[in-house]
């Protein structure tokens, strides 16, 4: 009876098995759901502020609508900079469309050199912004690069005296002595080209007209254009690391081929005697 007692609990509790993972499912879902919402209502956000949503009446531009909005938290109402973002004041409509095109902003999080990430705005909007801010104070405008006009051997020149210490030769970026990474170029357009050396975005020195002028500029985009789609002749690019890479490269395998060669004459004079 003993063990007949004890096959029906274990079949109870086998049968009750389905339901006490749905029951289980159910609340699991239920409890992270609320987790979810709470969270979410807790979590403070860098692009949107109750205080600025009430400071932007409808009859404003489109543009203060969305300084407001989706700026001002970080970067005061007027631009004036807070203890969570830099003042926008003066810095230029290339500056605001540089980061607005890379996704560099907004952020979640204050940091010295955001990355690069899809945009977070439509061109249209980016441009609303951009406007706007340039009407804070007068800056750098975005940029009409043409690299039709630049000259390829003064861009090779001038990139790599001035880019290539921090970008590489090739445009893959590298590592910097403070820590930080330069980015790739292989996804910047002309423009970004053209508004990076003119605002020196992070830890990169500003080129002015002073320093670069207009056909200088677009003497470098025409460079960096072709680094973004080089023309790999003769031999495998080896991630267009440059001849250095592609030429050690070259003596490895040579190496190689010579040891391997040396072992076989080796072996065939073992096998002979």
């Amino acid at each position: 009876m003993t063990n007949g007692r004890t096959r029906k609990v274990v079949v109870a509790a086998v049968a009750a098995l389905p339901l006490f993972v749905l029951v289980s499912a159910a609340f699991g879902g239920s409890s992270a759901s609320a987790g979810g919402r709470s969270l979410h209502q807790t979590a403070p956000t860098p692009t949107f502020s109750p205080i600025f949503a009430q400071a932007s009446p409808s009859h404003l531009p489109r543009g203060p609508q969305l300084f407001l909005q989706s700026c001002a938290w970080c970067h005061g109402t007027h631009g004036e900079g807070t203890d969570r973002g830099p003042s926008l004041i003066g810095v230029g409509a290339a500056d605001a469309d540089f980061y607005l095109s890379t996704g560099r902003m907004p952020i979640a999080q204050p940091q010295d050199n955001p990355g690069r990430k899809q945009p977070a705005y439509p061109p249209a909007q980016i441009r609303l912004l951009a406007n706007y801010i340039a009407k804070l104070a007068p800056g750098p405008p975005i940029p009409s690069p043409d690299i039709r006009t630049g000259n390829f051997v003064l861009g090779e020149t001038l990139y790599l005296n001035n880019c290539a210490a921090c970008h590489s030769s090739a445009g893959v970026g590298g590592a910097l002595t403070n820590g930080q990474q330069a980015p790739p170029l292989g996804a910047a357009t002309s423009v970004q080209v053209a508004e990076s050396i003119r605002v020196g975005p992070g830890t990169m020195p500003v080129f002015g007209p002073d320093v670069f002028d207009d056909h200088d500029v677009n003497s470098i985009v025409r460079y960096v254009a072709y680094l973004q789609h080089p023309d790999d002749r003769g031999g495998i690019p080896f991630g267009h690391l440059g001849p250095i890479a592609e030429g050690a490269a070259a003596w490895l395998v040579g190496l190689l081929a010579i040891l391997l060669v040396t072992r076989w004459i080796g072996e065939s004079g073992k096998d002979t005697g």
